[in-house]
């Protein structure tokens, strides 16, 4: 019978990769109906409340509307650096670095999006890195596959930990079992967060050292003349410099230091070894590859024809600068900046007189650095209110193209994340999704622990909110089939960190900020043997790991 329930919770996923991939209907078609599916089997199947749907649906307006406002801060910082002329100058800087998009892609993508993320996750990253990509002439298309390719190895510990230390916590908060196996463990609840962290940094750094290769392989395959994986190989000495260059210390610091800070000190090690390394040639492709000539047909709209300036490459850069200092000042615990950000809370409890509640912190948003990165900029690059108010207009028009679709997809999340509440006595169908994988894997589990990771990111948006689905549904297979729990919760966090790749409201989000829209599925397809490499990899390795624990660290 859980197997029963197990397919019916399939049919929405399903539902979403047949429009999108083999239907390839665009997202503004395939997440509203999608939506509908899922309300149908969660009041027809699952007996929720109609009541509850609709407070669920509501719920995922609230973050949704998040979501564009992220969108729109980050179109908005671009359109105004690039009305003062600062993408020119930014173009030319990094083209001083080298001109080879492999290297520059390593560098922008893999580094200062893995640094975005540590400081702010939330798919700030994509928002940020895609026009930067298309500014410098990659093709909008490749841009966005970059962007979401490196939404996998930083996001365990992105915006500042929040994924371990909210989203883990929550998941097992309270529960007895826990409790109990801490005791036996002798460890507190934060030793045993960073032991998860420990475990998750360790795999991430093994299968994340090997991503910028997976990364430029991608690009040259799908978007190069030749459509070559060997010119991607051609730069195999550069892209695991680059990848070791992270995930030494990112790996490090999770050991060290906990689960906070892995991400941050991996981008910023990176970026302080790697651009030095390519500016003198260090491991980079002596053949220069580039793309064809006719993808220049194919830049968004949003940064084509920058204006010349005569900003200095330190003066173009110092709004990232600031963006990037800003977000990991607001993110620190021991600042006063974030709890006065935090400080504003707009709180809906009991929607409809359920138990589904909302809230949101809007100043504590990213966007809302974003924001005040753009007044400083105005006012930095001696700006006209003029250019402006076109940078203002221009962003206006992004969020009305992307809005149903990423709508609908978060709406759909609520829906299914929320069914746990119903008169059948059945789990919620994550959960009963789960159970079913769990019923068939057996004591191979932790080859398939990633994939639940995977499963709750690629429904819900978020690495965080897939650990809060799925952390105790984890922690409770691995202790039955009697192997270390904190090692299947670190293949959870690994495999919803995979899941950003192919997550429907990234890709929507990603899209938007290039002016691309109802390409979801062609995304999905090219970022789907990535996902398969990282989700496969993890899984191997997670098994060797759980085969060699009782000799490594015993029985616990």
């Amino acid at each position: 019978m859980i197997f029963l329930y197990s397919l019916v919770a399939l049919i929405p996923i399903a539902t979403v990769f047949l429009l999108l991939v083999v239907a390839r209907r665009p997202a503004s078609q395939a997440m509203p109906l999608s939506y509908l599916v899922t309300v149908g089997i969660a009041l027809g199947v699952w007996r929720v409340p109609g009541v509850e749907v609709a407070a669920s649906s509501l719920q995922g307006l609230v973050a949704a509307a998040e979501i564009l406002y992220i969108v729109f801060g980050a179109i908005l910082l671009l359109n105004t650096l690039q009305e003062s002329g600062a993408i020119s100058t930014i173009r030319q800087s990094l083209l001083g670095i080298s001109p080879d998009p492999r290297v520059q892609v390593i560098i922008i993508a893999w580094l200062f999006g893995s640094f975005i993320e540590g400081a702010s996750g939330f798919g700030t990253p994509a928002v940020i890195t895609v026009p930067l990509l298309v500014a410098i002439g990659f093709p909008a298309m490749a841009a966005v596959v970059a962007a979401l390719i490196i939404q996998s190895t930083p996001s365990t510990f992105g915006a500042v930990g929040t994924p371990i230390i909210i989203g883990i916590e929550a998941g097992l908060d309270g529960v007895p079992a826990v409790k109990e196996q801490l005791v036996e463990l002798g460890l507190t609840q934060p030793e045993y967060l960073t032991l998860i962290g420990r475990w998750a940094g360790l795999m991430h750094g093994v299968v994340g050292t090997f991503l910028p290769l997976v990364l430029v392989m991608v690009l040259t395959a799908g978007f190069g003349a030749r459509r070559s994986l060997r010119d991607g190989l051609g730069a195999w000495k550069f892209a695991l410099f680059a990848g070791l260059a992270f995930t030494i210390p990112y790996t490090l610091t999770a050991y060290f230091l906990g689960p906070e800070f892995p991400t941050l000190i991996g981008g910023l090690v990176g970026l302080g070894l790697v651009i030095p390394a390519a500016q003198r040639g260090l491991f980079t492709p002596q053949t220069l590859w580039e793309f064809p000539s006719e993808s220049e047909v194919n830049p968004a709209p949003l940064v084509s024809n920058p204006p010349q300036s005569g900003l200095t490459a330190r003066q173009a850069w110092l709004p990232y600068g600031l963006l990037g200092g800003f977000l990991l000042l607001s993110r620190l615990e021991f600042l006063p900046l974030r709890r006065g950000l935090q400080s504003l809370s707009l709180t809906w409890t009991n929607i409809l007189g359920t138990e589904v509640g909302a809230a949101t912190r809007p100043l504590y948003l990213p966007p809302t650095v974003f924001l005040l990165v753009v007044m400083i900029t105005f006012y930095l690059h001696r700006m006209s209110i003029q250019s402006m108010q076109r940078a203002v207009i221009r962003t206006l028009p992004i969020l009305q193209k992307t809005a149903l679709a990423l709508g609908s997809a978060v709406l759909m999340a609520r829906v299914f994340i929320n069914t746990g509440i119903n008169s059948a006595g059945l789990a919620s169908m994550p959960l009963a999704l789960a159970e079913g994988m769990a019923t068939l894997a057996g004591q191979s589990w932790p080859f398939f622990a990633p994939m639940v990771g995977m499963v709750g990111s690629f429904v819900a948006g978020s690495v965080t909110v897939s650990n809060m689905m799925f952390a105790l549904f984890q922690f409770g297979v691995a202790s039955q089939i009697d192997v270390p729990t904190a090692v299947i919760l670190g293949l959870q966090c690994v495999g919803a960190s995979a899941g950003n790749m192919i997550c429907v409201s990234n890709i929507v989000t990603a899209e938007a900020t290039v002016g691309l829209a109802g390409c979801e599925g062609l995304l999905i397809r090219k970022v789907l043997m990535p996902t398969l490499y990282y989700l496969i990899f993890a899984g191997i390795l997670g098994g060797l790991i759980v085969l060699l624990a009782p000799i490594v660290i015993g029985s616990s």
